[in-house]
């Protein structure tokens, strides 16, 4: 049986923003502790679901504290739910993760989240070489009904070393590789939602499997692990 979302989280979340300090959160922290066990079992039935059809090796909950050292807003608390799914390295590339937060702001994305400096190398080199497979996947039907259009932060012009009038340049100059899908405070407390998370990770799959080839070989096509 699909666990759910539960609406408290979204409840909690609005009065959290309202009141984001250290006293009221320790008031109403045994209602926040069983609001977080129910959405850990949402992002545990997403792992279990994954690892079905695909090799996750890790899930991460991230904390409620915000890490507020180098940032103007010194509130506390976060308010929202964060989780990624980790797939099993090196010969697997690519992520998922789940974003839960009031006020329909809630997503999931895929991709690849400023990857390392060498993936992001091979990767642009790829597509100064060829594109067309890229362009293949992301043009597909269901893909893009499902996930839309590609994302993420990118340099103004070109990358150092690579022609800014090349035809691939739209994706030359993307610092990261993401697809996100997002969801409604109703659709993500439904019971079906899981069931919706599960076939559009499904369909990231041809995007997972081409990067992984391009980060898992040279220019060449020959393996490097």
């Amino acid at each position: 049986m699909n666990s759910t979302v539960p609406y408290s989280a979204f409840d909690f979340f609005k009065k959290l923003e309202k009141n984001n300090n250290r006293e009221w959160f320790n008031e109403h922290k045994t209602e926040f502790k069983k609001i977080e066990a129910e959405v850990k079992k949402v992002y545990n039935e997403i792992y279990n679901n994954l690892n079905k059809h695909d090799e996750i090796d890790k899930l991460k909950l991230f904390r409620i504290y915000r890490d507020v050292r180098f940032s103007k807003d010194k509130t506390p608390y976060k308010t929202h739910f964060g989780g990624s799914f980790h797939r099993k390295k090196p010969e697997l590339r690519g992520g998922y993760y789940l974003h839960i937060q009031p006020n329909n702001e809630s997503f999931i994305a895929t991709g690849f989240w400023e990857p390392h400096k060498d993936d992001l190398l091979r990767i642009r080199k790829e597509f100064e070489m060829d594109a067309s497979e890229m362009r293949k996947i992301m043009s597909d039907k269901k893909f893009k009904s499902i996930w839309g259009e590609l994302v993420g932060d990118e340099v103004k012009t070109a990358p150092k070393g690579f022609d800014k009038q090349h035809e691939n340049i739209d994706l030359i100059k993307k610092k990261m590789y993401i697809f996100t899908r997002k969801f409604t405070d109703k659709e993500i407390t439904s019971k079906d939602f899981l069931n919706v998370v599960d076939d559009s990770f499904k369909a990231i799959r041809p995007f997972f499997n081409y990067m992984s080839d391009v980060l898992t070989t040279n220019l060449n096509g020959e393996s490097l692990i």
